[in-house]
């Protein structure tokens, strides 16, 4: 007992210097596999095998701290942050940050504001209509109303918001299994996951947000609060729009009736949070934001890569315009089909429904940055599908893309990582037909 004790604080020594590492050393153009691995590979050791009570607590309350320590640390492997910045402005100044492109208020002097050169040279998608729903932008809002011209300080807005929804989120993720009496140890898997720690509290995506929100959903849907569920997803949707996605599901749980009824809570509540947006362009300018995103950008995709490379062979360009737009549809579809081909009759069924829909997503997109999978990994806690966890140590080797300075995005990297991550899916697959747990289950 007292080996494991020291076992176990010599596993948190460890998880807590990789945690500081990689927040305050390891940036986007120098990013480092082996400090990942490393900090992976402690990951994997503290949630293989069994764990008491006890041990499961104290390495939540290692969570916490990670993410804590991570507070001060400017984001280095992402520059969203210029945006929040830059529409936050925007807002505190009483503009809509949907209705102009940021080479808007470089012609119309919007230095005023400070839109100045130099926080627009550090914009990654000045070309681009903002995409940020409106919880992100109240917390852009926010962060410069209270840092003024500071981006330190506004990113420290940012990890006061973000690190709180992460705390909240880990305690509704307690409630949760403790409620559904599976093991408290899935807890660790989301909690303690490395690129979950890195990509939420470190770099500041607002997944932290979206996860909050759709967890409290789930946790008032459990509790048979049909209402307080609705409005929790709905706040979830307004934080990121993937949520939206699980809907088709939840109507069929809770049956035509009160699934319409859920659904309408949904999009009225949405409706309501999106107003102060809402202006003559914003339908226009997001959805071009929107289509650009299937018509333009790819990272890390599995499908739409194979069906480029048989484009490019049989009409010599890139078909991402048609084939984009295209693999959305078949996404949509097989959601849909996924959702309505049988009734959903409990929430571990409901749960692996979400994880495989959002699964035909990821494989799908055109673009998979390592931050989208906070969700599967999320609901890997709640299923016997351990598939997120493992793909989550692959996919933050596409940061390698970024190590010489300027993007190149790297096959082989792409292709080792979805060999592997489909290899275990099927193994996962085949053992839970076959009614049996998986051996390498955490």
């Amino acid at each position: 007992m007292l080996n494991q004790s020291i076992n176990n604080w010599i596993a948190a020594i460890a998880f807590l210097a990789l945690t500081i590492f990689m927040g305050y050393k390891v940036e986007q153009s120098n990013f480092n596999p082996i400090i990942y691995g490393s900090w992976f590979c402690v990951f994997l050791w503290i949630i293989f095998g069994n764990r008491t009570k006890s041990e499961v607590l104290f390495f939540i309350g290692l969570s916490v701290i990670a993410r804590l320590v991570l507070f001060p640390a400017f984001p280095l492997l992402s520059d969203d942050i210029f945006r929040f910045i830059w529409d936050g402005r925007l807002i505190v100044n009483g503009h809509n940050p949907f209705d102009y492109l940021p080479t808007h208020w470089m012609n119309a002097n919007g230095s005023d504001m400070g839109l100045n050169i130099e926080l627009f040279q550090e914009l990654n998608s000045p070309e681009y209509f903002t995409i940020y729903p409106p919880i992100c932008q109240a917390i852009f809002g926010i962060s410069q109303w209270v840092a003024g011209s500071d981006i330190y300080g506004a990113m420290l807005v940012f990890k006061f918001f973000l690190i709180g929804f992460e705390l909240g989120s880990i305690l509704l993720i307690y409630q949760i299994l403790t409620k559904l009496n599976l093991p408290i140890k899935n807890i660790l898997f989301y909690s303690l996951n490395p690129l979950v720690i890195i990509e939420i509290s470190g770099n500041l995506h607002f997944e932290g947000a979206m996860i909050f929100f759709f967890v409290l959903a789930i946790w008032l849907m459990l509790n048979k609060k049909l209402f307080s569920s609705a409005l929790a997803l709905a706040f979830s949707v307004a934080s990121k729009l993937l949520p939206l996605m699980f809907l088709p599901f939840i109507l069929n749980y809770y049956g035509w009736k009160k699934g319409m009824t859920y659904c309408l809570i949904v999009g009225a509540t949405c409706i309501i949070l999106f107003a102060p947006l809402l202006s003559p362009t914003f339908i226009q300018n997001f959805s071009t934001s929107l289509d650009l995103y299937f018509q333009k950008f790819e990272f890390n995709a599995s499908i739409y890569y194979l069906g480029r490379a048989v484009g490019e062979w049989k009409k010599g360009y890139n078909i991402i315009a048609t084939l984009g737009p295209s693999l959305g549809l078949i996404t949509l579809l097989g959601i849909l089909f996924l959702a309505f081909k049988k009734k959903i009759t409990t929430s571990k069924m409901l749960f692996q429904l979400f994880l495989f829909g959002f699964t035909i997503y990821l494989f799908f997109g055109t673009t998979i940055h390592p931050w989208y999978l906070s969700i599967p990994i999320l609901l890997s806690c709640f299923t016997n599908l351990r598939f997120p966890i493992l793909w989550s140590g692959l996919i933050m080797l596409t940061y390698l893309n970024y190590s010489e300075g300027t993007y190149y995005e790297r096959l082989w990297i792409v292709a080792i990582e979805y060999i592997i991550v489909v290899s275990f899916i099927i193994y996962e697959l085949v053992h839970l037909k076959q009614g049996k747990t998986p051996k390498l289950n955490f």
